[in-house]
This record gives C-alpha cells, structure tokens and sequence, in this order.
C-alpha cells in the first residue's frame, strides 16, 4: 500500500501502531490517516478517538478484514470518514482517499470564505460606525 500510495503522489508516513500514530499525529499535521482495525497495541476504533483529539480535521478512513455492521457503526460514531474492507483493489483505495481529500478541500475552502464573509461584515460594521460617530462630532 505504502509503494503504490507514493506511486500516485502521495507523501506516506507509516506508523506501526496506534501509539506511534498518535505520537506522529500530533507532531505533524497529516490530511488523512488510513487506520486498520485491528492493531497490535489498540483497537483502531480507539485510535480514531484519539486521533479526533490530536487533529479533528484530518481524514480517518478505517481498514479491516473482520468486517460487521457493528464495528461499522462505532467507525462511523467515532468520526470514521470512510470504511473500506479487505481485500480491496487498489483503484478502489485512490478513489476513496481522493474523494475524501475533495470533500476536505471543499470544506475547508467554505470556512475559509464564512471568516472572510464575517471580516467584511465587521469591517462595514465598524466603517459605519465610525462614519456616524464622526457625523455627530459636526
């Protein structure tokens, strides 16, 4: 997965359990997170927990072998953006991690104008205020 990720373009860090997962992603700031299930030191459902903590924005997409509804579920309740089983092909990895990254994107870039939206409204705000405190003193 590592080689055929970087093959597309993508910067891959690897962390080999959910530990060092959490370390790294509080270290760095990464957009996505591919998480397996099951791991050696925790479950993933318990990473993706502290993983919301350490960087709430990042993509979390669960990985697992041992599929049910119920694990399913909890992935979702617990902030999972996507859940894919195994085996997968490939093709089908890429296009859920790119249409996570948009969908990030997108949001990303609606926030950013709701600030520059709320800026120019108090900017106004202030400017009339100004122009009206400055009509009173005539």
């Amino acid at each position: 997965m590592e080689v055929a990720l970087k093959k597309n373009g993508y910067d891959v860090n690897v962390a080999e359990t959910g530990k060092e997962a959490i370390k790294k992603s509080k270290a760095k700031l990464y957009n996505l997170a591919l998480v397996d299930l099951r791991l050696p030191d925790m479950d993933g459902i318990e990473l993706l927990t502290s993983m919301r903590e350490a960087a709430p924005k990042m993509v979390k997409i669960i990985i697992t072998g041992y599929p049910s509804q119920e694990n399913a579920i909890e992935a979702v309740n617990r902030d999972a953006d996507g859940y894919m089983v195994k085996p997968y092909s490939m093709e089908d990895l890429l296009r859920k991690i790119k249409e996570q990254l948009q969908k990030q994107q997108e949001a990303r870039k609606y926030s950013e104008e709701k600030v520059k939206e709320f800026i120019e409204a108090r900017a106004e705000e202030h400017e009339s205020r100004a122009s009206t405190k400055g009509k009173q003193k005539k």
